[in-house]
C-alpha cells in the first residue's frame, strides 16, 4: 500500500468525458489498495476566461477579488471529478484550497505556500476516501480570503501536499509522457528520459520547457520527493498502479542525481521565446553604473537574466546588453526613460526577435569543452551568439529567432540525444 498524490492538468480535465478518464486513473489506484489524493486544475481555457472577465471589468482591480475570481475555475473541476469518482461506487469528497487549508502569504496572484496542515485530510485518506483537492490556490490568514499561487500553481499545490501527506510519489499527469531531451514539436528524434534530477528539471523548467512549474521542482528538491511525469491520455488499464513497482517503467521520474546510474553529459536543449534584449549604448563606464542601471529595475519587479558589457576602446563608456521577459520589455524601457538623468547613458535598443537557447547537464560539472563543441557547432551554421550565461550544469546563449529551430535541432544531433 502506497500514499499517491495525482495532479492533472487542464488539458486532463477539458470536459466530463476526459473527468471520466481521469477517474479511471484514480480507481485503478484505488483498487490496488492506495491511499489517494488527487489534485486538480481548472478546465483548460477557464482560467484565461476568468481572467479575460476580471480584467473587462476594470484594468485596475483589487488583487484579492481577483483571486476570489479565477480560483472558481478549480472548484468546478473537484466538484465534477468527486461526483463521478462517487458515481463508480469510491468514496471522494472535493476539498478547497482554504478547507485543507494550504496556508499562504498574502502575495495575491502569486502567493506561495508556507504551511499544510494536514492532519484533516491525511485521515480522510487514510480512512480510504479519495480527497480531491483544488489546485492553485489557498487561504491566507491575517485577512482570512482565497490567495492564488500564479500561472503553474496547481503544480505547487501537489507537490506541496505529497510532503505534507508524506506520499510515496507525486504523480503530474499531463498532455505529455514525459520529460523529452527536447521539445518532440521541433525535433522528431527527440527521446523521453527515464529519469532526470532535480537540478536538470529546475533549470529545464525555468529555461523554457513547459511540462513542470519551476516553483515545483524547488519544493520537490529541497524535501526529496519523488515527481512522476505521466500522460493522463495513456488508457488508464494500460498503466501499472504505484504498488506495482513499476515507476520507472513508464513516464519520466524527478529525483535526485544519486539515483540515476547513467549520467549523460547533456541531458536536455531548452528554448525560450519570451525573452527580450536591451541595450544601453554609450553608458558612462566607472564604479556604480551597473547598480543605477539595475537597481530600478529590481525596484520595479523586473527580472534581468543575461547580461553582457562592452567597454569602448576609449575606455570612457560601455555598452550594456541584458536581457527581460517579452512581457516586461514596455515597462523595463519606461523604468530606463525615467531613469535615464541617474544612469548617463545616449541611448537605447530593445528586439523581442530574440531566443534564448540552452543545454543543460548535470554530467557538464565533469567534462570540458562542452561549450567550445556548442559554440563552434553554431558557428558552422552561421548562427550569431549576442549574449552567453552559465552555470555549473546549464549554458545559455541568446540568438535570433529565426534560428531557434536550427540551433535546437543542432545541438540535439551534437551531443547525441537524437533516438535511434
Amino acid at each position: 500500500m502506497a500514499v499517491v498524490v495525482m495532479k492533472f492538468g487542464g488539458t486532463s480535465v477539458a470536459n466530463l468525458d476526459r473527468i471520466r478518464n481521469v477517474a479511471a486513473h484514480v480507481r485503478r489506484e484505488v483498487e490496488a489498495g492506495n491511499k489517494v489524493a488527487v489534485v486538480v486544475s481548472a478546465m483548460s481555457g477557464v482560467t484565461n476566461q476568468l481572467v479575460g472577465w476580471v480584467r473587462e471589468a476594470s484594468l485596475l482591480h483589487d488583487a484579492r477579488e481577483y483571486d476570489a475570481v479565477v480560483a472558481t475555475g478549480e472548484q468546478v473541476t473537484a466538484g465534477l471529478l468527486a461526483i463521478v469518482l462517487q458515481s463508480m461506487g469510491l468514496k471522494a469528497r472535493s476539498w478547497q484550497g482554504w478547507q485543507v487549508p494550504v496556508i499562504t502569504s498574502d502575495a495575491h496572484g502569486s502567493a506561495r505556500i508556507l504551511d499544510i496542515p494536514a492532519d484533516g485530510i491525511t485521515a480522510r485518506v487514510n480512512s480510504g476516501e479519495v480527497a480531491v483537492i483544488t489546485g492553485f490556490q489557498g487561504v491566507e490568514p491575517a485577512s482570512n480570503r482565497i490567495a492564488t499561487l500564479g500561472r503553474g500553481g496547481s503544480d505547487t499545490s501537489a507537490v506541496a501536499l505529497a510532503i505534507a501527506l508524506k506520499a510515496d510519489v507525486c504523480d503530474i499527469y499531463t498532455d505529455v509522457d514525459g520529460v523529452y531531451t527536447t521539445d518532440p514539436r521541433i525535433v522528431p528524434k527527440a527521446r523521453r528520459l527515464p529519469k532526470v534530477s532535480y537540478e536538470e528539471m529546475l533549470e529545464m523548467a525555468s529555461l523554457g520547457s513547459k511540462v513542470l512549474q519551476t516553483r515545483s521542482v524547488e519544493l520537490a528538491m529541497v524535501h526529496k520527493m519523488k515527481v512522476r511525469v505521466l500522460s493522463s491520455f495513456v488508457p488508464p488499464d494500460a498503466m501499472q498502479p504505484v504498488t506495482a513497482g513499476q515507476l520507472e517503467n513508464i513516464g519520466t521520474i524527478v529525483c535526485d542525481e544519486d539515483e540515476i546510474v547513467e549520467q549523460q553529459v547533456v541531458s536536455g536543449i531548452a528554448f525560450a521565446k519570451d525573452e527580450a534584449k536591451v541595450t544601453l549604448l554609450k553608458v558612462e563606464d566607472k564604479p556604480g553604473v551597473a547598480a543605477r542601471i539595475f537597481g530600478p529595475l529590481a525596484d520595479a519587479n523586473i527580472n534581468v537574466d543575461m547580461i553582457v558589457q562592452n567597454v569602448a576602446p576609449d575606455g570612457k563608456s560601455t555598452d550594456m546588453t541584458f536581457t527581460v521577459q517579452a512581457t516586461e520589455l514596455p515597462r523595463a524601457l519606461e523604468v530606463l526613460k525615467q531613469a535615464k538623468a541617474h544612469i548617463g547613458y545616449f541611448d537605447v535598443a530593445a528586439s523581442a526577435d530574440v531566443v534564448k537557447v540552452s543545454v543543460i547537464g548535470v554530467g557538464m560539472r565533469s567534462h570540458a569543452g562542452v561549450a567550445a563543441k556548442m559554440f563552434k557547432a553554431l558557428a558552422e551554421k552561421g548562427i550569431n551568439i549576442t549574449a552567453i550565461s552559465t552555470s555549473e550544469i546549464k549554458i545559455s546563449v541568446l540568438i535570433d529567432a529565426a534560428y531557434a529551430e536550427l540551433a535546437v535541432r543542432t545541438l540535439h544531433t551534437l551531443y547525441g540525444m537524437d533516438a535511434a
